[in-house]
């Protein structure tokens, strides 16, 4: 078997698995769980920030890129609605 097949079915299980896991999980847990995600993209970010360091064009450099730019998207998206979620407790003014 070749590495990339080997790849796409790990990739595979990984979505049916992760899907399995988030929709099981209670809507009082999906703030800690959020933040957990952001954490993770940050790492995320870092190791895509050391794929594409150079400014050759290879496959791990796009890769690299495509991984920084959906990393950043869920991180400020995870920062947009825990701030949403903490104005629903915030008082009025």
């Amino acid at each position: 078997m070749s590495p990339l097949l080997i790849g796409l079915y790990v990739f595979a299980l990984a979505v049916f698995v992760g899907f399995e896991i988030i929709t099981k999980i209670p809507p009082t847990l999906h703030t800690p769980l959020m933040s957990g995600a952001n954490a993770v993209s940050g790492i995320t970010i870092v190791g895509a920030l050391f794929c594409a360091r150079t400014a050759d064009m290879t496959t791990a450099n796009i890769l690299g890129f495509l991984a920084i730019l959906f990393a950043m998207i869920n991180v400020v998206g995870g920062f947009m609605v825990t701030d949403r979620m903490l104005k629903m407790f915030g008082g009025k003014k």
